[in-house]
Formats: structure tokens, sequence, C-alpha cells
């Protein structure tokens, strides 16, 4: 059955809409590239564009998937026939044509690898390693990557010609490589340190909350076996959260629950030397925070705090929900401490006692930022209230 002419205006109707439409939104984005100016400045966009594209994929270092993804970007930057990166033994990328020089490649590139000095090679017939062929190449231009000392890789860039421009633009972006391998170095150094961090909590922990709990433990055998047994379940739930080897990362109830293991261990051995108020906000409790980052506060609280002080002792620990942070806040009416001895302290000028505050402070420096480590108001006599507020969104860590 023919369509009828109303339905026929219907159809011409919407796909003229349709065309409107993608007509408009092309007119829109040539408008918007029109806005930034002159053509400098449009070359500039373009070519710091590319540039934060082809960043993006080596945030993790010279891989393959991240240097062919990276390549592609380089290249149209450089508007070169073909790119490559490759490491100290194999080539990571190519991107573009002559791909029958890819296996020679690191060959070429052998003199530049040992001496950190970029070469430009000019046209002419390769030898195809020994298979008794030859190619012709074009111009090549191979610069070196170097991170610090080191020659980590080289990019090469084959071109119909190679002026003086392109051999100094391959050496740019050689550095620009470069200092991204060394930013993801960085990082994974920042993470090692993290790891090294948690390690020496772990070793803190191991000889003097051990000890006295397996003194208290022992104490209840004859006594009390029941509440003896008990104790030994709670000792072993608390070092194997302790000394878990997965993840830097957990939630708030879940240090909560270490922080209750710990105290109940630490009451068998005060009694009623020790005692805790606790105010949690439920909203709370799923914060992701790093690893070990209340319980040393609250052992701080009773080792340094409560167990110099003559009669009971109270610890208050308090979480809220601060707007876009999470509060906690871990307060004793114990001793206190000299705030210079403090300042050395977090400053990494003193050893031994509250070392768990360093570490701490330090951890959650370089996961937050400066403006994210621990506020502690302290004086002799006055006990001591430590502030950790937590950003409720997480730089990308995982639990």
């Amino acid at each position: 059955m023919p369509d009828s002419p109303l339905m026929s205006a219907a159809a011409v109707a919407l796909i003229t809409l349709a065309i409107a439409a993608v007509v408009g939104v092309g007119i829109k984005v040539l408008r918007s590239f029109r806005d930034l100016g002159t053509d400098a400045e449009r070359a500039t966009y373009t070519t710091l564009h590319a540039a934060s594209r082809a960043g993006q994929h080596l945030r993790a270092g010279l891989s393959p998937v991240g240097a062919a993804k990276a390549s592609k970007q380089l290249r149209d930057l450089l508007a070169c026939d073909a790119l490559a990166i490759t490491d100290t033994a194999t080539v990571l990328a190519w991107d573009g044509g002559h791909e029958e020089l890819r296996p020679l490649l690191m060959k070429l590139a052998t003199a530049v690898l040992a001496t950190g000095r970029a070469t430009v090679l000019p046209a002419g017939k390769v030898d195809m390693l020994g298979s008794g062929g030859t190619a012709v190449a074009p111009p090549l231009v191979i610069a070196p990557i170097r991170a610090g000392s080191r020659v980590v890789g080289v990019v090469a860039v084959a071109n119909t010609t190679a002026g003086v421009g392109l051999v100094r633009a391959t050496g740019e972006v050689a550095d620009w490589v470069a200092t991204q391998v060394e930013l993801a170095e960085l990082d994974a150094s920042r993470i090692l340190l993290m790891e090294a961090e948690v390690r020496a909590l772990r070793a803190q922990i191991s000889p003097h909350f051990i000890y006295n709990s397996l003194n208290a433990i022992a104490s209840f055998i004859t006594t009390d076996p029941e509440r003896a047994r008990e104790l030994v379940v709670e000792f072993a739930d608390f070092t194997r959260y302790s000394f878990r080897r997965h993840g830097d990362f957990t939630t708030l109830a879940e240090e909560l629950r270490c922080i209750d293991r710990y105290l109940l261990l630490e009451r068998a051995r005060f009694g009623d030397r020790v005692q805790v108020h606790l105010q949690i906000a439920p909203e709370v409790l799923s914060t992701v925070i790093p690893f070990l980052s209340l319980q040393p506060l609250v052992e701080n609280a009773v080792r340094h705090g409560l167990e110099a002080k003559e009669g009971a002792g109270h610890i208050s620990i308090t979480a809220r929900d601060d707007g876009a942070y999470a509060e906690v806040r871990i307060e004793d009416d114990g001793v206190g401490i000299d705030p210079e001895h403090l300042a050395s302290v977090l400053a990494g000028h003193s050893d031994g006692d509250h070392v768990g505050l360093r570490n701490v402070d330090v951890r959650l420096r370089q996961v937050y930022g400066d403006d994210h480590g621990l506020v502690i108001e302290t004086a002799p006599g006055e006990g001591t209230l430590m502030i950790l507020r937590v950003p409720k969104s997480q730089p990308g860590n995982a639990v």
C-alpha cells in the first residue's frame, strides 16, 4: 500500500529536522574551535590536546598497550610518515607506514641506546637482517628516551624528508615521553613507599602488642578458660586483619572492627582502667580509608596516653559526616604530649615513641595531599585529640 501524502510529509519533516540537528552540532563545534582566535592559538590547542591524550596512555610507563595508543597521537603531532616507540629490548609500538623497517629498528637504534645521543640516518638501502634482501628506507630520526641518567628507549620517526625542524621536534617528543616515564616511576615509588610504611606499622605492632596480649591471655588460662578461648579468637582475628597482604585501603567499618578487637584485648590487660565511648554516624561506615590509619591512633592513646596515667582513663572515638568529608576524632584524657616533641616526631626527627602518629600522617598526605594530614591538639597533662578528615571521593583506590 503506498504511503499517504500526510505520512510522506511527516517523514520529510523528520529527516529535515535530523539534518538540521547534525549541521547545528557541526557548526557549534566549528565555532568553538574558531573561538580559539588566531591560527597560532588553534595550533597551540591542537598540540596540547594531542600531548594530553598521549600522556594519558603513558601514565603507567612504557608498555606495549600504552605506547601503541600514544604513538598515534604523537605521529599526528609530528605529521610524519611513521613513528615508533621502543624500550631497550623491543619495539613497543609502530604507527604509520614503512612497516618493513620495524624488524630492523632495534639494530638501527643500537648506537642511540648505548650513547644516549640522537642520530639521523639518511635515506638508502638497508640490509634485511641477513635474509639476503634489502629495503629502501626513508630518512630516519632516532632520539633517546632518558629517565634520569638512564636511556630507557627511543622515539624513531620515518619521513620523506628530515629537516632540522623534524629532528628537533623528535627530540622534544622523546624528552616529553621520558617525563611521562619518570612520573610513572615516581608513582610506582610512592606506592612502594606506602607499602613500606604499612610494613613498618606491622613491625611496630608485633613485638609490643603481641607480647602483652599473649601475657593477658595466659593469665586467664587457669582462672577463666572460657574467656581465654574468647581472647584467643579475638587475637587471631586482629592479627589476621593487621597482617593481611592484600590492599592498601579498607573501610571505616572494618577499621573500627579491628579497633574493637584491639580494645577488647587491652581491656583484658587493664580491666576497668580503660573506658571507651563511641559515637559513629552510620552513613560514614562505608568510607574508604588507608589501611591501619585508625588503629595506631587508638593504640597511641592507650599506650602513651592512659598506660602512664594513674586511675581510669577515657578514650572517645567519634566519626561523623562532614559534607564532602568523613571526620574521625580520637580523644583521650591521658598524660598528653609535649608539643615540641610532637612536632619533632611528625617531622621525622625523633625515633621511638609515637612513631605510629608519624606513619599515619605521612600516608594521609601521600594519598590525599598535604592539606589532609593529622590534626593533633595536645599538651602535657591535658590529654590528646587527634583529628583525621578523609574525602569521601577516593583517588582511584580500591579496597
